[in-house]
């Protein structure tokens, strides 16, 4: 699988694994940590979580310029693996929950999590930057696209394991104190002792606890209390395994540390020079960086869209449907929860990457392989069509408003025999991956060949930039899953992907021109 590849892939994408194992780990708790920690409501999570994700991904062009400056690409690396493993310490850290003072342990989280952001600022464009310079030469060159593939596909290997293992942590934590797992109970717990629960939800409030503690309940406060803090310290021990898969990241990377390229050297047509020494002509170079604004543009609305999978599909798994198939049991645990659905994804990246490859390999040998640009756009209209699934069985099952469902709006949970199939959010994960596969890795890889030598950190940083705007407006899902019907929401996404692709659609000439 390797063969044709660089020596130094592999050891980059083991050395990212970690990296992707938090930022799993986030996708897949964070927003429902933020409403059982704080009482939040799904706007206000999916406010800080776009800050969050923001954050992240803008940080990237900020780490790309300082590296890009000082030309220590590496150190700028290991600082960033340090941030990282700093910043889920800070969040791993157990506080009692219900808060005594929700202001302070708020933002107390926020720094954590602006900490993680900071660190994966400095480490992953940069990263990306260095397995770019690994093809930079005619043995490689021809392999780029595979090659970031490649990259894509292993470094998920991480992530399919991160969601399992803090639904591990958590409910082996409820176990521990005589609880089982039930996705609607923090809601309403918040609900009871604030006082804005209802008389139906109240109900449903009783016969819930009865369920996770298999007796009759006699006072209700002092068990919502109990639930809430058993339920969020799990979280926060959950957030506690990040910290190892950083430290086995950070080995991996000082121990292979060697075999990637030295940025402060380019190699070019055989030779090796001073990248500060390259005369590219200025018109060249301006025609570049226009072309790479252009599909930054462009992915905004990709990732808007895809990243909903961290928020408001996870609403969606959480408050929609049925969990109760979606669970595994692992030395006495039971593995049942919205988060599960996490691991789908980085699952699907896994094992479609190989048979995206060897389509893509197939058409190279006919001579019918599309460009990256083309790859691009098809891309776009794959993942239309999975946010059009979401919007059409929504529809048909004629799914309540999110305000009819939440106790904190005066809602009653829905019955279970009114939840959709989780087969539904499978089959749109494994569609909304085959997008990704089209888009995210040959992105990097156009980035990485496009990009003039001088600017290849902080160019990936603006790929990385353009990932950070599309999630800053995730916000914008959260707040339409709370206001309007359910389908409508879906089909704002289907819309800005159809948007992008018929804007890749019309620059596809220059854009094909341009990375000759």
């Amino acid at each position: 699988m390797f063969k044709n590849h660089p020596k130094g892939l592999l050891a980059a994408a083991l050395a990212n694994m970690g990296e992707r194992f938090g930022f799993y780990t986030m996708m897949a708790i964070l927003v429902l940590f933020l409403q059982a920690k704080f009482g939040l409501s799904g706007t206000n999570a999916g406010i800080i979580y776009s800050i969050f994700y923001f954050s992240i991904y803008i940080l990237a062009f900020i780490g790309g310029l300082i590296a890009d400056k000082t030309r220590n690409y590496k150190g700028v690396i290991l600082i960033g693996l340090i941030m990282m493993a700093l910043g889920y310490f800070l969040i791993a850290i157990p506080s009692p929950t219900p808060t005594p003072n929700k202001a302070l342990f708020l933002t107390l989280t926020c720094i954590g999590l602006f900490v993680i952001a900071f660190g994966n600022g400095m480490f992953k464009g940069n990263l990306q930057a260095l397995v770019g310079q690994m093809y930079d030469n005619t043995e490689y060159g021809k392999m780029r696209d595979s090659g970031f593939s490649l990259f894509y596909m292993f470094i998920n290997v991480g992530a399919i394991f991160a969601p399992l293992a803090a639904i591990g942590v958590r409910n082996w934590w409820l176990g521990k104190h005589g609880f089982q797992y039930n996705a609607d109970l923090p809601a309403l717990c918040h609900a009871h002792l604030d006082g804005s629960i209802n008389a139906g939800a109240s109900e449903s409030l009783i016969k819930m606890s009865t369920d996770v503690t298999g007796s009759p309940v006699s006072d209700m406060t002092a068990f919502a209390n109990d639930y809430l803090n058993v339920f969020t310290t799990g979280f926060h021990y959950a957030f506690g395994v990040a910290i190892f898969a950083m430290a086995i990241s950070l080995t991996i990377y000082l121990v292979n540390k060697s075999k990637f390229p030295n940025p402060k050297k380019v190699v070019t047509s055989g030779s090796v020079i001073d990248p500060d020494a390259i005369l590219m002509d200025i018109k060249e170079v301006k025609q570049r960086l226009y072309a790479l604004f252009a599909v930054f543009g462009v992915v905004i609305f990709f990732w808007m869209s895809f990243h909903q999978n961290g928020l408001t599909l996870t609403f969606f798994a959480k408050e929609y449907t049925d969990l109760s198939i979606m669970k595994v049991s692992l030395g006495g645990i039971t593995l049942k929860g919205a988060e599960i659905f996490q691991s789908i994804n980085p699952f699907f990246v896994v094992f479609l990457t190989p048979v995206v490859l060897a389509l893509f390999g197939w058409l190279r040998r006919n001579g019918k392989e599309p460009s990256t640009p083309k790859k691009i756009a098809i891309g776009m209209f794959i993942a239309a069509m999975g946010f059009f699934l979401m919007a059409i069985v929504s529809y048909l099952h004629n799914l309540p408003m999110h305000a009819a469902i939440d106790p904190k709006q005066g809602g009653i949970p829905l019955d279970e025999s009114l939840k959709v199939t989780p087969f539904l959010l499978i089959g749109t994960y494994f569609i909304l991956t085959v997008a990704e596969l089209f888009i995210s890795p040959l992105g990097i890889s156009f980035v990485s060949k496009v990009a003039p030598p001088q600017y290849q950190g902080v160019m990936q940083g603006g790929w990385l930039g353009a990932t950070a705007i599309g999630n800053s407006l995730l916000f914008v899902g959260a707040i339409l899953y709370d206001s309007v019907p359910i389908w409508m929401t879906w089909t704002l996404f289907v819309v800005a992907c159809s948007i992008s692709m018929f804007t890749m659609i019309f620059m596809l000439k220059w854009l094909e021109r341009v990375a000759k």
